[in-house]
C-alpha cells in the first residue's frame, strides 16, 4: 500500500502536458493507480478537506464525472463551472479568485494557452483535462489499461497504433507511449499530421528508449503487428464546421474488421470516446471481444485519483 501521507509529490507544480511528469513519476503514478483501483477504501480519506475547481469550456461525460467522483471517493469535493474562460473577466483575475477558494484547478479548454495562463496566475496546481494540443489524463488511463490487459508493468516492445487525426489524443499517446518504451505508429491523411514540435519531442524520446516511431499515410503498415489499435472521432469538438471535409479526408482511415486483422491476434481496440460508430470505427469493432474502450473509461477514474493524490496531498 502507498501510505496516503507518504505519496510522492510531482516535481512540477502543474500537469499541463504529458512531459510535466518525470519518467519515474509516470511509473509511480501507474503503480499508484493500480493500487487505488485494487484497494479504494484505503484512500477514502486521503483528500479530506480538499476541493478542486473544475473549469470546462467543452462538454464532458467521462472527464467531468471521473474527476468529481475521484474527489468525492477520497473525501474531497469539487465545484463546477462551464463556459468560456477569460471572456467575462480576464483569465488572470479568474485564476486569482479561484486559488483563494480551492486547492487545485481542473481545466478542459479549447486552447493550450488558456490552461497555461491559468497555471501562470494560479497559486494552486492546475491539471489539463484536455486542450487542443494534449489530453494527458486520457493517456494515463490508456497506458494503465494496456498494462492491465497484457499483464506487464513495463511496456517495452509493445506496439501502439493510432489511426486517424494527429490530434491532441494522438500527441499525448505518442509522448507517453514512447517514453514507456512502446513502439508508436500513427496513420493519418495528408494535412492532418501531428504538431511538428511535438513530433520532434517524440523523436527525442524514441532515441532515448529505443522505441520505434512511425508516422505514415498507410493504415496497413501502421496496424501491422500492433498490440493496440486506437482511434478517435474524425471531427472533434470545435471542428464541427469541418465535418464534411474531414469525413471525405478520413474515409480510408476507418478501423474495421479488415484493418484490425492486420494487428496481432491478441491485439486490443481502444477509443477515448465518444465514438461515432460506423464512421471512424465500425460497430463490430466497438463490440469486439478485444475492445477495451470501457476499461479505458473506467481507468480514467483511477489514473486521475493517482494524479490528484500526487498533486494535492
Amino acid at each position: 500500500m502507498f501510505a496516503p501521507n507518504q505519496i510522492l509529490k510531482t516535481a512540477a507544480p502543474d500537469f499541463l502536458k504529458d512531459l510535466d511528469l518525470t519518467d519515474d513519476e509516470l511509473l509511480y503514478l501507474l503503480d499508484l493507480a493500480a493500487e487505488v483501483k485494487a484497494s479504494p477504501g484505503d484512500y477514502a480519506h486521503a483528500l479530506d478537506g480538499k476541493n478542486v475547481g473544475m473549469l470546462f469550456e467543452k462538454p464532458s461525460l467521462r472527464t467531468k464525472l471521473t474527476f468529481e467522483l475521484a474527489m468525492k471517493q477520497m473525501g474531497g469535493g469539487s465545484v463546477f463551472l462551464e463556459g468560456p474562460i477569460g471572456v467575462r473577466e480576464p483569465l488572470k483575475d479568474v485564476a486569482r479568485n479561484l486559488d483563494r477558494w480551492v486547492d487545485g484547478l481542473v481545466a478542459r479548454v479549447f486552447l493550450q494557452t488558456t490552461v497555461d495562463g491559468l497555471a501562470e496566475w494560479s497559486r494552486v496546481p492546475v491539471i489539463n483535462a484536455l486542450s487542443d494540443l494534449y489530453h494527458p489524463c486520457q493517456a494515463l488511463a490508456d497506458v494503465q489499461t494496456i498494462r492491465e490487459h497484457f499483464g506487464v508493468s513495463r511496456l517495452n516492445g509493445l506496439k501502439l497504433t493510432f489511426i486517424g487525426d494527429g490530434n491532441n489524443v494522438a500527441q499525448s499517446l505518442m509522448l507517453t507511449g514512447l517514453r514507456l518504451g512502446m513502439d508508436f505508429a500513427l496513420a493519418c491523411p495528408e494535412g492532418y499530421l501531428p504538431n511538428p514540435e511535438i513530433v520532434t519531442q517524440a523523436e527525442g524520446l524514441a532515441a532515448i528508449t529505443g522505441a520505434r516511431l512511425l508516422i505514415t499515410h498507410d493504415t496497413a503498415a501502421a496496424a501491422a503487428g500492433a498490440h493496440a489499435v486506437y482511434t478517435d472521432v474524425w471531427a472533434s469538438m470545435g471542428q464541427e464546421q469541418e465535418a464534411v471535409e474531414r469525413k471525405r479526408a478520413f474515409r480510408r482511415y476507418q478501423v474495421n474488421d479488415t484493418l484490425f486483422a492486420q494487428a496481432r491476434p491478441d491485439a486490443v481496440f481502444m477509443h477515448c470516446l465518444p465514438a461515432k460508430r460506423d464512421e471512424e470505427v465500425t460497430d463490430s469493432i466497438m463490440e469486439h471481444p478485444r475492445s477495451v474502450v470501457f476499461d479505458q473509461a473506467e481507468n480514467r477514474l483511477h489514473a486521475q485519483k493517482a494524479l490528484l493524490l500526487m498533486m494535492l496531498t
